[in-house]
């Protein structure tokens, strides 16, 4: 099972987090940081060039053979529908049509949703707002594990069976621990995305189909780009609770590496967010920071000081 992971309990503080505090400083020393807020004009063609991107490869993919498949789908299909999850994690936050227009970026999410094949885009809204809002929050932030995922994955052979079924964990942990009802915007998201799912599969196939999941849910899993889920909150050096990554793999997924910067000010696009940095230094190029993914998913795994205690929780305080 490979060594026990040191940590008993969660790291649990009874301060703010530390978002909210950095960006009163920033924006009080350089005002010229609004000029970045705003929307990315671009997204809408990025999100449609991918979606229809994916579209073909599920049509040519459809009479491979399954070897072939299986490698697509991790190579090339996983890393597209990986991108196009970040891409509705910028939707979230309005980043495409502004916030003038909240169902104009919804129904945008709803179409980058189609080639994932797992409908989740108008739900991950208000989960992930409220990840912002009340980080580290043991009720309302369900991006940290629970308390029984922590335990049951406490060794080395452990934490790796779990970074394998991150998806599972993601898709679960937030309707099991902090449930809501379905919006009837979820239920379009839901309608129309099954809708799909099942026309590809009489059209095409169950080759076609693996695809679009089987490489979703291995690009969330044990996958290079999947090392974000692990790098941007779980506390690598005691105290810092968000870091950045500043390398090569933020070219396909949005920016999302710029973690802190991203915290900090969400209402700026991933593609201006390398600016908040070069425009404010001082407070990002001294915070522990990541530089590969892989390297993350690596540690993870074999050092029994990280794992899925080794995150800051905040005692709930309601709404």
């Amino acid at each position: 099972m490979g060594q026990h992971v040191s940590h008993s309990d969660f790291e649990w503080s009874y301060t703010e987090e530390p978002h909210a505090t950095r960006r009163k400083e920033i924006l009080k020393k350089y005002p010229e940081m609004k000029r970045l807020f705003g929307r990315d004009e671009r997204m809408p063609y990025k999100v449609t060039a991918m979606v229809l991107f994916q579209l073909v490869s599920i049509y040519l993919v459809s009479g491979r053979p399954w070897l072939q498949v299986i490698a697509l789908a991790y190579c090339l299909g996983g890393i597209i529908n990986h991108s196009l999850m970040l891409a509705i994690h910028e939707l979230a936050h309005n980043l495409a049509f502004g916030h003038s227009r909240p169902l104009a970026n919804r129904l945008l999410g709803i179409f980058a949703n189609l080639p994932i094949g797992i409908p989740f885009s108008v739900a991950f809204k208000a989960y992930h707002l409220e990840h912002h809002r009340y980080q580290g929050d043991e009720r309302l932030d369900t991006d940290l594990p629970t308390a029984l995922e922590a335990r049951l994955f406490c060794t080395t052979f452990g934490k790796f069976v779990w970074v394998l079924l991150q998806p599972l964990f993601y898709a679960l942990r937030p309707v099991i621990t902090y449930p809501k009802p379905p919006t009837a915007l979820e239920l379009v998201n839901t309608t129309v995305q099954m809708s799909f799912n099942v026309a590809v599969g009489y059209y095409l196939g169950a080759r076609a189909v693996f695809y679009m999941l089987g490489g979703s849910l291995m690009a969330m899993g044990l996958h290079p780009v999947a090392g974000h889920f692990i790098s941007e909150h779980y506390m690598f050096k005691k105290g810092y609770e968000t870091y950045s990554y500043y390398g090569p793999l933020n070219a396909i997924t949005f920016n999302v590496g710029y973690h802190n910067e991203h915290h900090d000010f969400p209402a700026i696009p991933g593609c201006r967010l390398p600016e908040v940095r070069k425009i404010a230094p001082e407070y990002y190029d001294n915070l522990p920071q990541h530089n590969s993914w892989v390297r993350v998913l690596y540690d993870f795994v074999t050092d029994p000081e990280i794992g899925p205690y080794a995150r800051v929780k905040r005692k709930y305080r309601g709404l």
